[in-house]
């Protein structure tokens, strides 16, 4: 059977006809470039466009990652549409940022990541509250995600956890001074505060808080 795929979300050039129930093998066939959409049992979840706030802060984070990552030659960046998927029984997620360490690098494809990503990164919107601290926490915490930030921009709270050798998320503590240090990033660390600030730091004053530039 096929369905066609509606949402005020979606450009009328992507509402096409996609087979229900389909492989993700069909979903990623059928998605192209522009197309923002997760793939949960079968069915295709299109994603609501993204707030101002919530693109800015996704972009910020993205930048700094992938700065510090490129900077040691760790591995690669990726940021939404990018897909997902942490194993053969679980969703494609299209998470706001992803790192994928170098020894794991064999886990990408041309349009998506066949496995875990090191460390995925969520920002909260108004309607993925549920998924992001819900169903995608444990979909993540099953499928080895080693790192998990969930960023509330609407809260001004930041969540970060580790997956822990009993297989569970455990969080990870700010430290007094107000930052965050990663464990799957040794020596990235950022003020939670900057998340907060309007106008964002830019690039150049993150890595000059870092001692990258003078």
């Amino acid at each position: 059977m096929a369905t066609v795929i509606e949402s005020p979300a979606l450009p009328s050039a992507q509402r096409t006809l996609a087979p229900e129930p389909m492989t993700y093998e069909q979903f990623l066939a059928w998605a192209d470039e522009d197309t923002h959409a997760e793939w949960v049992e079968g069915k295709v979840v299109i994603m609501s466009p993204v707030s101002r706030e919530h693109s800015s802060v996704a972009g910020f984070l993205y930048r700094i990652v992938s700065s510090f990552v490129e900077d040691r030659q760790l591995g690669e960046v990726h940021h939404e549409p990018f897909q997902m998927k942490t194993g053969p029984d679980l969703p494609g997620r299209s998470p706001d940022v992803i790192f994928i360490a170098k020894e794991n690098l064999a886990r990408i494809r041309a349009n998506y990541l066949d496995g875990p990503a090191d460390l995925v990164v969520e920002v909260i919107s108004p309607d993925s509250r549920g998924r992001d601290r819900g169903e995608k926490f444990y979909e993540y915490e099953e499928g080895g995600v080693r790192e998990y930030w969930l960023i509330d921009t609407l809260r001004s709270k930041a969540e970060f956890y580790r997956l822990a050798p009993d297989g569970y998320y455990h969080p990870l503590e700010v430290r007094p001074d107000g930052r965050f240090q990663s464990v799957v990033l040794p020596g990235f660390w950022l003020k939670v505060e900057w998340l907060w600030q309007r106008p964002l730091p830019t690039l150049r004053q993150v890595l000059k808080e870092w001692g990258n530039v003078a």
